[in-house]
């Protein structure tokens, strides 16, 4: 029997929903605001939240200055094609966990997932040089193989965890049926486990698509993402607050468009097989 929630503590909770979302959301309404004012409007004391001069000079400058669209194809290229890779990677891999009996499953599971504990800092210098030798430096096969393989936990321990949801009995009567190994993860465990594969998919694309520790340190120009596009705004000669808040702005809302209208399916991928 459920627990009777009083109308009081119902209207807490939602007020404090409420102020806890938009004290996350703040820091990107703030940006795009001063995306739209005026270099002296952005450094203004004290700041104007709505009653200022709106204008779209910063976007024609940044776009004239630093060609978004090329970054832009660059992020979209980097992100899609490190998380394609992952699970190609991936999903052999976590059936295999899930699916066939072994003892250190937990142990090598939580082992790839310890690799993501190492500042990237740390191997930066060994990675740099076996990029320079192979000349994937500043290229976008080089940035979707290192972001395969950092991400490349994350989305192993997801899909495993998805998988495991799904009764071994299935499989076992499509083998009775004659599916081969291939047969069987392609047409009968894939399709059973769509929505954990889908937010796998959303989630792994939103964190490379945000990565920049390496795409900054092994990037110039031909291959700079919209992190690299960002970063560019933080020049010698100062800090240029409206015209970085309109990158910044050009760079997350691709992502926040994607997020806002597959939240359904991310939180349904992110809380499968949670409740039995």
């Amino acid at each position: 029997m459920a627990r009777a929630v009083s109308t009081r503590r119902q209207v807490a909770v939602s007020i404090l929903a409420w102020v806890v979302a938009l004290a996350i959301f703040f820091p990107i309404l703030w940006t795009v605001l001063t995306s739209f004012k005026t270099e002296a409007e952005a450094i203004a004391s004290p700041p104007s939240f709505l009653f200022f001069d709106w204008t779209l000079e910063n976007y024609g400058e940044v776009q004239e200055r630093s060609d978004y669209f090329r970054h832009f194809m660059n992020s979209v290229v980097i992100s899609l094609g490190s998380t394609l890779l992952g699970l190609l990677i991936a999903i052999p891999a976590a059936w295999s966990m899930a699916f066939v009996p072994a003892k250190r499953t937990k142990d090598v599971l939580m082992w790839m997932l310890s690799t993501k504990m190492l500042p990237p800092v740390g191997v930066l210098i060994p990675i740099y040089l076996m990029f320079r030798d192979l000349g994937l430096l500043d290229t976008r096969t080089g940035l979707v193989i290192v972001l395969t393989l950092i991400n490349l936990p994350i989305i192993i321990w997801m899909l495993y965890t998805y998988f495991k949801e799904i009764p071994g009995e299935i499989l076992e009567a499509a083998r009775m049926d004659g599916a081969t190994l291939w047969s069987e993860i392609v047409h009968v465990l894939t399709p059973m486990a769509v929505p954990g594969i889908a937010s796998t998919l959303l989630l792994n694309v939103i964190l490379a698509w945000n990565e920049a520790f390496w795409t900054l340190n092994l990037t110039a120009a031909k291959a700079a993402p919209l992190t690299a596009f960002i970063a560019s705004y933080s020049s010698p000669e100062g800090l240029f607050y409206a015209k970085l808040s309109a990158a910044s702005t050009m760079a997350i809302a691709p992502i926040l468009i994607i997020g806002w209208f597959s939240q359904k399916q991310l939180v349904r991928g992110l809380t499968f097989g949670a409740v039995k």
